[in-house]
């Protein structure tokens, strides 16, 4: 089989894949989707259910809305930013606060098992994102991060050539606890090696790393 067929191959399995999990995913999910919206409007009212996030960068660059619970108080990044010492922190901590004064009641919980992201399977159905695949960054966290090491920037672009994913070897390998280079390394290292079989190695491990919330924020 000719490396392009075998691409091809892979592409029409993984978003097959996509979809059926997506499909699945909703399903399953929608209880624990709907208590969680639930309760974002109970503790914090005046705010949406879902984040107001600036955009995410998907394949190729193309930039795309993520689905995602909100989970911190209205307007929070320009809160961050008026916190001049809080926000240097936060940008010398590769973008992460623990804990974070932007959270509202209950955001522990819903991001360490992850709840938060479950409306990602939307995404995923859209196509904006799959089942696997790298952690899709923001440009901003882009631009300032490759200011500051401008090496990575072969491991981002070999990222870039996969959709983001719900998860993957990132998600599954330390999440919060892995530094920007290292994180791209990972994802490029992803889409160097790409394959079904390492797609659902990747899918059966995410269980036990949100159950153990193994490096999450």
């Amino acid at each position: 089989m000719l490396k392009e067929d075998r691409i091809d191959f892979y592409n029409f399995g993984k978003r097959l894949l996509d979809i059926f999990g997506a499909i699945v995913g909703i399903i399953i999910f929608s209880f624990p989707m709907l208590l969680a919206a639930l309760w974002i409007k109970l503790v914090s009212p005046a705010g949406p259910v879902f984040a107001d996030m600036k955009r995410r960068v998907g394949e190729k660059g193309i930039e795309f809305k993520m689905f995602k619970f909100r989970s911190m108080r209205l307007n929070a990044q320009e809160w961050l930013r008026s916190q001049p010492e809080l926000y240097r922190k936060y940008q010398e901590n590769d973008y992460k606060l623990d804990p974070d004064p932007r959270w509202i009641k209950g955001a522990a919980f819903l991001r360490k098992l992850s709840i938060d992201e479950l409306p990602q399977f939307f995404n995923i159905l859209i196509g904006d994102m799959s089942l696997v695949g790298p952690r899709a960054y923001f440009r901003y966290e882009l631009d300032e991060q490759l200011q500051k090491y401008p090496g990575a920037k072969m491991y981002i672009d070999k990222a870039l050539t996969v959709r983001p994913g719900l998860t993957g070897v990132w998600q599954t390998s330390g999440r919060s606890e892995i530094g920007f280079v290292d994180r791209a390394k990972l994802d490029a290292d992803y889409a160097s090696k790409r394959s079904l079989v390492y797609d659902l190695l990747i899918i059966l491990k995410t269980p036990y790393v949100v159950l153990t919330k193994k490096g999450a924020l």
